[in-house]
């Protein structure tokens, strides 16, 4: 291999520096020309070059002075992902190894330990576990505060950054110190990595005629395995409420909660996002549904529950269309836009807000449920013993009613895993049991209504 004279070398190093400056000019000027007009743009123009000159300065000084050598790449990636990570927390610069793992996300699985992570007053937060992963049965909560990954502390971490620490091969282990409200001191897990299903959807029925449906996320498939669920669920034409659990919901694709939004509504305005300069402004409205779907519905939701989660929830309480219950939403109103860069790098940029269908803005305050209740632990929620009384049944040779001879007579069958899992959800959730309450009162309602109207039609 032929050496370079030291004077060559610096000349070649200083004309790839140079051709990343005028990329990273071409890139910002590109920007400025394509979301302005007329003087401001001339305008930004010019506070765009003084300041490049300056970029330039100091790329300049860091490759003449700086104790170790560095790449010319490695300084203009820096560059970039300190000026997206400036913007907002859900922005941020990556590269094409972490382009290609966000991308992932959106189809079949992948390796991690399964939590929905953002910065949240400069602080790496737990927006939420996903269901059934090991982040979850390690006990994370939504609301953590990640202060440590692997013993290095994450402030002034990119988003970007941590997610790549705290993944990794399936079997291997990343060591994380937790901050939780209401504990003394930080907690400490060491939870071994596993491969993430994207299943987003499970449901089973409550009662014979009350179904339950859990949306964990919003990936390509949710809409469609939803659809599948209430069509198995609504089969034998008996269904009479539903509870649509969004709790630590972190959201996902818009296009999905559009679509899931729409099973339930036949007309109104569904979401509307509105950017800078209107390129990205949507209105996005119901249409007439093939299967009508009328029966009451309750949506649960909480503090981490977000993005499409909220737009959903957004919806079906703007329209009407059901009864929100739970706490405050977790807030988070903007919309990202995935945009891929020539080098196989992408930018995730937020590019508008979202707006609920009466025109609010959630940004920050979220989805206010119409009934707030607070989720309360199985051993806090123990029932106090009530008093026994002596029934009919109680007293020595009482006579056997015909439904309980019938009864007896009949053979009992065994409980489904369905069946199971409604009777420990209904034990130890008080937000579902009061969902099914609810449901079970509108029922009854609804039938003393119409047994009203009939009588006041005969009369």
């Amino acid at each position: 291999m032929v050496k370079l004279p030291k004077e060559l070398e610096m000349v070649t190093s200083k004309k790839k520096l140079f051709a990343n400056i005028v990329l990273i000019s071409a890139f910002v000027l590109g920007f400025l020309f394509l979301n302005g007009d007329g003087e401001k743009v001339e305008a930004d123009t010019k506070d765009v070059y003084k300041n490049i000159e300056i970029l330039t300065e100091v790329l300049r000084q860091v490759e003449k002075n700086y104790v170790e050598p560095q790449k010319a790449k490695d300084l203009i990636y820096g560059a970039i992902k300190g000026m997206v990570r400036s913007l907002d927390p859900h922005s941020s610069f990556m590269t094409k190894e972490e382009f290609r793992e966000l991308m992932s996300e959106t189809k079949g699985s992948f390796s991690g330990i399964g939590i929905e992570i953002t910065v949240k007053d400069k602080v790496l937060t737990v927006v939420s576990p996903i269901e059934g992963t090991p982040a979850y049965l390690a006990g994370m909560k939504a609301g953590d505060k990640i202060i440590k990954v692997e013993g290095e502390s994450t402030l002034d971490m990119s988003l970007m950054e941590a997610v790549k620490k705290i993944r990794g091969p399936e079997g291997t282990q990343v060591n994380l110190t937790v901050f939780r409200e209401g504990e003394e001191k930080p907690l400490e897990f060491a939870i071994t990595r596993g491969v993430i299903p994207l299943k987003s959807v499970r449901y089973f029925l409550l009662t014979p005629d009350i179904g339950y449906v859990r949306v964990s996320n919003f990936q390509g498939n949710t809409a469609e395995d939803l659809s599948k669920a209430l069509e198995t669920l609504e089969k034998d034409g008996k269904m009479k409420g539903l509870v649509l659990d969004m709790r630590n919901n972190p959201g996902g694709l818009l296009s999905q909660a559009i679509d899931v939004s729409e099973m339930f509504l036949d007309t109104g305005i569904i979401v509307s996002t509105k950017g800078r300069t209107g390129s990205h402004d949507i209105e996005a409205r119901a249409h007439k549904n093939s299967h009508p779907r009328i029966y009451p519905m309750i949506v649960l939701v909480n503090g981490g529950s977000a993005s499409a989660a909220e737009i959903v929830a957004g919806a079906l309480q703007d329209n009407k269309r059901a009864m929100i219950l739970g706490s405050r939403t977790f807030g988070k109103g903007s919309v990202q836009t995935i945009l891929p860069l020539s080098d196989g790098s992408g930018l995730r940029l937020t590019t508008a807000r979202y707006y609920t269908p009466s025109g609010k803005s959630i940004q920050s305050s979220g989805i206010t449920p119409d009934i707030e209740i607070k989720f309360v632990a199985p051993e806090k929620d123990a029932k106090k013993k009530t008093p026994r009384f002596v029934r009919e049944e109680d007293l020595k040779g009482h006579m056997i009613g015909e439904s309980i001879t019938k009864e007896k007579k009949s053979e009992k069958k065994s409980e489904t895993d369905k069946e199971k899992k409604a009777r420990e959800l209904l034990e130890k959730d008080n937000q579902v049991r009061r969902a099914l309450e609810l449901l079970k009162g509108w029922a009854v309602f609804s039938k003393i209504n119409e047994d009203t109207s009939g009588d006041m039609v005969k009369q």
